[in-house]
């Protein structure tokens, strides 16, 4: 049951990210781009979050979505690790145009529990 919520909640959170930089696409390539994002991921990424989103809220492809979904966790945090370190605190791009404030430690604070409820919901 708690492995299910887990997998449940996490998705709520991807179709929320994917579907939040689908509605503003300008508003989120521009953030991307200032954030440093690869070029060639900034149109397929909301959309893959989106349908991982949808795939981890239907409990469909155990354990394998919640694994990807832990994967770009671990990607977006070393992404944010990286720019704070370096001092940069470019705009969240997390949740597209939702987002209107800079990275911060908070930021990966955010991404470190969504970690945890990803191995929540992967563990048998």
């Amino acid at each position: 049951m708690r492995q299910a919520l887990a997998g449940v909640l996490l998705g709520v959170v991807f179709l929320w990210s994917g579907a939040a930089k689908l509605a503003r696409p300008a508003v989120w390539r521009a953030q991307a781009t200032e954030f440093g994002a690869p070029h060639t991921l900034i149109v397929p990424l909301p959309w893959a979050e989106t349908v991982l989103g949808g795939v981890l809220v239907a409990q469909l492809a155990l354990p394998w979505a919640p694994a990807a979904a832990l994967c770009l966790l671990v990607v977006f945090t070393v992404a944010l690790v990286r720019r704070l370190a370096g001092g940069r605190r470019p705009m969240c791009a997390c949740f597209g145009g939702v987002s209107n404030r800079p990275i911060s430690w908070w930021s990966v604070a955010r991404n470190l529990a969504l970690i945890s409820v990803a191995v929540v919901a992967i563990a048998a």
